[in-house]
């Protein structure tokens, strides 16, 4: 399947460790002829850490996809009422953004563009991040497994020495997660061999 005149929503958050990983995978959208448009939760556009400045990320987002970033919950509002993206894919999807939206909170521009999205009956693809994904955002990731019109990008254990309860989405699976989702099916096994 071709991505081409599609247009992807690609949300940011703060997993700050799955930064290069998710930068390939923007790549291939665009090498797929997905037009991206990139939004930002307001950690990813702020915190600086090992893994690099966000400012320094942002622009190399802007200049792959050519779309500027979707930086406020007000930009992101129209997304869903004017129609505005094919799919929307959260990626990387923190535990923290994970349980806010399974919980109808609004509260980052990924948020609102997630809510607004969702509610027009697309696809919206999760590519899970989290430290406790088999801890305290266990609950949340079997609801939306639940869920219609939510897809995950296939998701292993990182560290299951030091950090037993964390698991991330295999993000070289992105695009053929996305390709399934448009089909309205799941990218399966979900869960995976660990990394």
């Amino acid at each position: 399947m071709t991505l081409s005149g599609l247009s992807i929503g690609v949300a940011f958050t703060g997993s700050f460790c799955t930064n290069a990983r998710i930068l390939t995978a923007v790549k291939e959208i665009v090498a797929a002829n997905g037009t991206v448009k990139p939004i930002f939760s307001y950690n990813a556009q702020t915190i600086d850490c090992r893994f690099g400045k966000a400012a320094d990320y942002m622009k190399q987002i802007t200049e792959i996809t050519g779309n500027e970033p979707i930086l406020t919950i007000e930009d992101a509002e129209p997304l869903g009422p004017k129609n505005m993206i094919d799919i929307l894919v959260i990626a990387p999807c923190t535990g923290n953004t994970l349980a806010k939206f399974c919980n109808g909170i609004t509260d980052t521009p990924v948020l609102m563009a997630a809510k607004g999205h969702i509610r027009n009956g697309k696809p919206l693809v999760i590519s899970l991040s989290t430290n406790d994904a088999l801890g305290m955002n266990f609950k949340n990731i079997g609801s939306l497994l639940n869920t219609k019109n939510i897809y995950f990008v296939p998701f292993g254990q990182d560290d299951w020495v030091k950090k037993p309860n964390s698991m991330i989405a295999h993000t070289d699976l992105i695009v053929p997660t996305i390709e399934m989702a448009l089909e309205g099916k799941q990218l399966q096994p979900v869960i995976r061999s660990p990394f």
